[in-house]
């Protein structure tokens, strides 16, 4: 198809096969009216029938926890808490599940000695003494790991550059049973984190 422009060149200007099918086809509608658009954004203050809409919602609700749920135990970082965010937070996690913790045999002990009460008081005072002894040697691997963690994250993250708290981070989720950990352990024991 050709154009003739009203200069005074009497040449034929070619129009582009996309300019006439553009042309050609327009949006293919009219323009809705104010009306119409207006109608489309209405919508009912309260469902026509309120018990389905509200399964509906609890349905959504239980799907948007699952996932958050599956999430948190993966560690995936938005699903973390505030407290258990960031890339020193996971190596803390790394490099406590990776070791074997005295703490986290705490509950199993408490539980014998709990059994232990029910015998004589002769072993009773001997139980009382092991969970004690249990409890400051647990005490004392906490320390040392928490100052193991804190030269580990100042030789790759630099001194100034720690977070504050990460001692207090990696004994306390030591003293957690290793199954109960939330997020899950990434890491195998005895394979420490890069």
């Amino acid at each position: 198809m050709t154009k003739h422009t009203p200069d005074s060149s009497s040449e034929p200007v070619t129009e582009t096969a996309q300019e006439s099918a553009a042309r050609l086809a327009g949006k293919g509608r009219p323009t809705p009216t104010r009306k119409e658009r207006e109608a489309l954004n209405k919508r009912p203050l309260v469902p026509g029938d309120r018990k389905e809409a509200a399964k509906a919602a609890k349905a959504k609700l239980v799907e948007s926890r699952e996932k958050a749920r599956l999430g948190l135990a993966a560690g995936e970082e938005r699903y973390l808490p505030v407290r258990d965010r960031g890339v020193q937070k996971r190596f803390v996690r790394d490099f406590v599940d990776s070791r074997f913790n005295i703490g986290e045999f705490l509950i199993p002990v408490m539980f014998l000695v709990i059994i232990l009460t029910l015998f004589p008081p002769v072993v009773q005072v001997y139980a009382m003494l092991l969970l004690w002894a249990f409890f400051g040697i647990a005490v004392l691997d906490a320390i040392w790991l928490g100052i193991s963690v804190k030269k580990k994250l100042a030789a790759k993250y630099g001194e100034t550059s720690v977070e504050r708290g990460v001692k207090w981070y990696a004994a306390m989720r030591a003293f957690q049973m290793r199954v109960l950990r939330l997020p899950k352990p990434q890491v195998k024991r005895g394979q420490r984190p890069a």
